[in-house]
């Protein structure tokens, strides 16, 4: 019974969702149908003009809202009012963010045949009508909503989306026939806006980095991480694919977005990946490899003589922060070294990576015995492992090394 409800709805969208929302647009009738006793009929209209969009009705908190669905050209044309409107409170929750707009939409631009846009959610200051198909059952769930044209519509949650379809719509304006879910909150005086704004940003929690990366089928670089895990004794088997932290108890070795940092530092910038893909796939799948032939503890770890978890309570390479800093190290040496970098390599044997030795590793990829991560510690550990292969430094990394070698008393190259 309910997919009868439900196809008889998606016949309802499919005939007159585009036909009512132009001819709104344009120029709505004065009239609007309502129901009474199971009868329709005609009534004087509660605002000049109206928008009519077809709607299923539900309730949440003993409130109604309805759910419809608008073309994307409608989206920039109804929630167009000016937000001076609102009190100064809500205006500062509702800045945008413009930096995201042109990633949005550019997104559409480049997948106009492939792209998904989840719903705006929306508040009505103004009285509405909700006309059912029926009276019995989930007939009364589906019909007509009726909002003046006056209303003022805020967005609590799609402020960038919105922008971004309308920056869209100036390169693409043929997706402007396209369709977006939209659910329509009834908030007269807009007393809820704010609070409802709060509560959908509070309790919203983006997908971690590693399970952007597992499922980003259009990045050519995730698909090339993705392959190179196979390839690799470290990576195989030892990728943490949902996580963007380990917890000490974790079997894994390294996350999925540890190691895809780590291998952007090693390649840099691909502007020709997608028709070079084997060869930069090639270069990362060699060196990683190499890399994995110089460190013992690594292993020591697939042969199952040690836990990834004693690697990580006692070495400094079990963990994300020298993993990046070996692919920042890798691109410096094959950009100085394009012949023999291979030959250099045999030289991470030789550096101490204990968390016990503080000398060489506090300051650096530990602050205070704890693991830190943060940019200048990330170069910092860069720079002492291109000291020991022998690499140039940069004179930001030579700086950064004076200032921070000037606390170190002793030698600190030794492994033993």
């Amino acid at each position: 019974m309910v997919w009868k409800y439900l196809h008889t709805f998606c016949r309802f969208l499919t005939s007159i969702a585009i036909r009512l929302t132009s001819k709104t647009i344009n120029n709505t009738s004065k009239l609007v149908i309502i129901m009474k006793n199971g009868q329709a009929g005609h009534v004087d209209s509660f605002e000049d003009s109206t928008y009519h969009f077809p709607a299923i009705r539900g309730i949440q908190a003993g409130k109604e809202y309805y759910i419809t669905m608008f073309p994307l050209k409608s989206i920039v044309q109804l929630f167009s009012f000016d937000d001076s409107d609102l009190p100064p409170k809500m205006r500062a929750q509702r800045t945008l963010n413009h930096a995201r707009i042109p990633v949005i939409a550019n997104y559409l631009v480049s997948n106009p045949k492939d792209y998904v846009l989840s719903s705006i959610t929306a508040s009505v200051d103004s009285e509405v009508q909700f006309v059912p198909i029926g009276q019995r059952g989930n007939e009364s769930k589906i019909g007509k909503l009726i909002v003046p044209m006056a209303a003022k519509i805020v967005v609590n949650d799609g402020q960038h989306r919105k922008a971004a379809i309308e920056a869209a719509l100036r390169s693409r304006p043929e997706l402007g026939l396209d369709t977006i879910s939209v659910v329509l909150f009834m908030d007269s005086g807009l007393k809820r806006c704010q609070q409802m704004f709060a509560d959908l940003n509070k309790h919203a929690v983006p997908p971690t980095k590693s399970l952007g990366i597992l499922y980003d089928n259009r990045d050519p670089f995730s698909q090339l991480v993705l392959s190179l895990l196979e390839t690799v004794p470290i990576f195989d088997g030892l990728t943490e694919f949902e996580k963007t932290t380990i917890s000490n108890r974790s079997v894994k070795m390294f996350t999925l977005s540890s190691i895809y940092q780590a291998t952007e530092a090693l390649l840099g910038k691909c502007p020709d990946l997608e028709t070079n893909f084997d060869n930069y796939m090639n270069i990362a799948s060699e060196y990683w490899n190499e890399v994995y032939q110089n460190v013992p503890e690594w292993q020591w770890v697939v042969d199952k003589r040690v836990t990834t978890a004693e690697l990580r309570k006692e070495y400094i390479h079990a963990h994300g922060v020298a993993l990046h800093a070996l692919g920042r190290v890798g691109h410096a040496l094959i950009e100085q070294y394009p012949d023999v970098w291979r030959e250099k390599l045999p030289q991470l044997q030789k550096i101490n990576w204990s968390r016990e030795n503080t000398r060489v590793w506090e300051g650096r990829a530990m602050v205070g015995g704890r693991i830190n991560k943060s940019q200048a510690n990330l170069a910092l550990t860069s720079s002492i492992v291109k000291i020991f292969l022998g690499l140039q430094l940069t004179p930001d990394e030579l700086t950064a090394e004076k200032r921070l070698l000037k606390a170190i008393e002793g030698p600190v190259y030794d492994r033993d």
